[in-house]
């Protein structure tokens, strides 16, 4: 799938609020640099971590609420 299309279903999960997209994006990768397992099947040596990311959002894998669990 091509990025343009994920990013799209990305911010269709975060009902447009690309503010609220770019700090779950971050968060997220954040806790993928520090260790943390993709939650979909990309390897993080092949793939950039912010595209690993974008894709959990667009599948609804991570959002703002599993961010804030894990950080608690």
């Amino acid at each position: 799938m091509r990025i343009e299309k994920i990013a799209s279903e990305a911010l269709d999960k975060v009902n447009g609020d690309r503010y609220l997209l770019s700090n779950i994006l971050f968060a997220r990768i954040d806790e993928l640099s520090r260790g943390a397992k993709p939650l979909v099947n990309k390897d993080i040596k092949v793939h950039k971590l912010s595209d690993i990311a974008l894709l959990e959002v667009a599948e609804g894998k991570i959002g703002l609420d599993k961010i804030e669990e894990a950080q608690n």
